[in-house]
């Protein structure tokens, strides 16, 4: 009789947690990692979470990846470094179709989660993607739809997630990382952008932690951790196994196109024609305009950006904001542009000099434009007294008769 009581209350607990195991089979949680897209902002791929509940008919991604650029603010928001992303849910099969448009792999990992920690995450994503819940501010490589979906696995499950070592033995830096990828999509002209608006920060060496904003490298630490003493995957496969893109080639990448300005504007610099002169002129009015431009660019990202990221720039050793005001009275024959040149001369020479000591790696393409600042700012400046001499010297823009003009 007592056995018969003690039978009949288990009974139903073993029926719920029957129930409960039988429902924590039906949901599957995996990461998603996509492959490079043509585009910048596709360029170093993209990370989601797929949730699959088979009992409800549920398979569902969270993406971390999109924003409005139809705020009217958005490009004002962006230079300052705030850009507003947000968390968006939509089924598989509408991600599968973008990525398969856009010709880019997805490859799944099938996370080892017990029921409650695949409830637990499920609840936390589900909350996560509320209206009021569901933007974050983006940092690229701190804080973006990476580190986010990596962030919810290993905090909201309340599993114990283990990354082992993932880098090389030569530890990169952020810069490194994502020359890596700008190289291999061949984006030479974004690379040179990126190295000159982006300060030293950028080259700290990362962490085996840190270096998983890159969605590869996120997929890597995934393969290889562990959760409280088992293998955080299970399975992995791709997906979407597509033939990506390959990488438009040019040969008028800025190290070329420079190279080329700055033999032919030294072989002018050492002509004697009076049309060589005029062109000059020209040259060095739009020239250092728009060098200038680029330190009043560098400048203000310093001072502006929320962000660290454009701090502590070396670029402005050489890329003088002065010279956008110069730019304008370039050509005029004064004394104190004769002197604001040779000060020029020397930074830059300096600059060149100190190349390897500087804590910021350069971009290389900016070596011919120093080397046209050097020719420019010697003949500007009048630093070598063994100069070629014309018949005529001028002292307005496109050249005049006048002979030998004086400095006022």
């Amino acid at each position: 009789m007592k056995l018969r009581s003690i039978l009949l209350f288990l009974f139903p607990l073993f029926c719920i947690t029957a129930s409960a195991q039988t429902d924590s089979s039906h949901l599957r949680i995996s990461l998603l990692t996509c492959g490079p897209g043509t585009e910048l902002y596709s360029t170093f791929g993209h990370t989601a979470i797929r949730v699959t509940d088979s009992a409800r008919g549920v398979d569902m991604v969270y993406n971390y990846g999109t924003f409005d650029d139809r705020d009217p603010n958005f490009y004002v928001k962006f230079t300052r470094g705030i850009m507003i992303y947000a968390l968006s849910n939509y089924s598989f099969q509408e991600f599968l179709q973008e990525y398969a448009y856009e010709r880019r792999y997805v490859i799944e990992q099938e996370l080892n989660l017990n029921g409650d920690e695949k409830q637990r995450l499920y609840a936390a994503l589900q909350e996560n993607a509320l209206e009021q819940n569901r933007y974050y501010n983006y940092y690229f490589h701190t804080d973006n739809c990476t580190t986010r979906a990596r962030d919810m696995i290993t905090q909201k499950t309340g599993a114990s997630v283990v990354f082992k070592n993932i880098l090389p033995e030569k530890v990169p830096s952020f810069r490194n990382l994502i020359h890596t990828y700008l190289n291999k999509a061949n984006q030479h002209w974004s690379k040179f952008g990126i190295d000159l608006l982006l300060g030293s920060n950028l080259d700290h060496k990362v962490t085996n932690e840190s270096s998983m904003f890159l969605p590869d490298y996120l997929l890597m630490g995934f393969d290889s951790a562990m959760v409280d003493g088992r293998k955080l995957v299970t399975a992995k496969n791709n997906v979407l196994p597509v033939a990506p893109v390959p990488p438009s080639v040019t040969l008028f990448t800025p190290l070329f196109v420079f190279g080329m300005v700055f033999i032919i504007i030294t072989l002018l610099s050492f002509s004697t024609q009076k049309y060589a002169q005029g062109f000059l002129n020209v040259f060095d009015a739009v020239f250092f305009l728009l060098i200038g431009l680029f330190g009043v660019v560098i400048v203000t990202l310093w001072a502006i950006r929320v962000d660290d990221v454009c701090r502590n720039n070396y670029n402005l050793g050489w890329a003088l904001p002065t010279h956008f005001f110069m730019a304008f009275v370039v050509y005029l024959k004064r004394k104190w542009i004769q002197q604001y040149f040779r000060v020029v001369f020397v930074l830059t020479l300096l600059f060149a000099v100190c190349w390897f000591f500087i804590p910021q790696k350069i971009n290389m393409a900016v070596l011919p434009l120093l080397g046209i600042v050097l020719v420019r700012s010697n003949f500007r400046g009048d630093l070598f007294k063994k100069r070629l001499k014309t018949k005529n010297t001028t002292n307005e823009f496109f050249g005049s008769n006048t002979k030998n003009a004086e400095l006022k």
